[in-house]
């Protein structure tokens, strides 16, 4: 066998491009493959997309079990073709477009039905589709159509109306002198109203537009919750625990009460003489500083010291001084 050096350079060339290419085409259409695809491609047929898109997810009784391959218009229907991974579909299977969330995100939801399993080619017609009413959708419609109508000329026409049945009875005058006041207000009030309108379409497409962001806040949102209904089990045991240590602790001082009560007169009285003569020990404390440096210099010396102190035998010991205790 030849070494792979001397081999012609040429025909490996093509192998490998031709290896290269089959595996770009296979990376690009790694959802279709057998193995590690995202699953069996179905197909439904719906009126409308309802704002269904490529990536949404599929659920089967609210378990995602795959996602939208492709939305696309077939004629006068739209043709949705959704993965399915390791789930059963029968030959009488439903699919609805339903709202994902609040803000307008949608996701594609299959009830499996029938006897007989389902063939993928098997497209699911519009008798078992059903698409949900799109808000947003209606805002948006609602201010374009707004926008067209000549507020002027609708006042006129409800004016003419009035006039022209202004000889009937009095239950008609009264609903048409009506028709007239609404017109005028609405003739009045139409730049508050269109601005009213352009307002909630802009809102409309931001929160479509920023779907993701509020998605997670909310996640962020019920996380916070869970964790502070968390503590909060853990704040009401302690305060469990703190109450019946109080119980434990009132029935201490009952049990001892004959116990506790001199010491707490006796403490109450020492408070009060140290309160009383509060300036005479603070005095005492400012008379004691000189002292305490020269005990320290004194100590300093050696392991001796020599002191003495006037007056701190008590008076009933006998005169340690006879001249008492001033150096002069």
């Amino acid at each position: 066998m030849k070494p792979f050096q001397q081999r012609n350079p040429i025909p490996i060339a093509i192998i490998g491009l031709i290896l290269i290419a089959l595996g770009l085409t296979a990376a690009a259409n790694a959802d279709e493959l057998p193995v590690i695809g995202s699953g069996t491609v179905y197909t439904a047929a719906f009126e409308e997309a309802a704002g269904l898109k490529d990536g949404d997810e599929v659920r089967i009784a609210g378990i995602k079990v795959g996602k939208v391959k492709e939305v696309e218009l077939d004629g006068n229907q739209v043709l949705v073709s959704f993965y399915v991974e390791d789930a059963w579909m029968g030959n009488n299977t439903a699919a609805a477009i339903k709202l994902k969330d609040l803000l307008g995100q949608k996701y594609l939801a299959v009830e499996p039905a029938g006897s007989e399993v389902m063939d993928p080619s098997q497209t699911i017609s519009k008798q078992r589709t059903t698409s949900p009413y799109d808000v947003l959708e209606a805002f948006r419609g609602l201010s374009e159509t707004t926008d067209a109508i000549d507020v002027g000329q609708l006042a006129r026409s409800f004016n003419v109306v009035s006039n022209t049945f202004g000889g009937t009875s009095e239950e008609v005058t009264g609903a048409l002198r009506g028709l007239s006041r609404l017109s005028d207000t609405i003739a009045k009030r139409d730049a508050q109203l269109s601005n009213l309108l352009e307002n909630t379409r802009q809102i409309s497409g931001t929160l479509a537009s920023r779907d993701q962001q509020l998605v997670r806040l909310m996640k962020d949102g019920n996380v916070l919750l869970a964790e502070l209904a968390r503590r909060k089990a853990a704040i009401s045991s302690l305060l469990q625990g703190t109450q019946q240590l109080s119980i434990q602790l009132s029935g201490l001082v009952d049990d001892n009460q004959a116990q506790l009560q001199p010491v707490l007169t006796d403490l109450d009285r020492l408070t009060g003489m140290l309160y009383r003569n509060r300036k005479a020990l603070g005095e005492g404390i400012d008379n004691f500083a000189p002292f305490v440096r020269q005990f320290n210099n004194t100590v300093g010396n050696g392991r001796w010291f020599d002191n003495y102190v006037c007056g701190l035998v008590l008076p009933q010991e006998g005169p340690v001084n006879p001249k008492g205790c001033d150096p002069r």
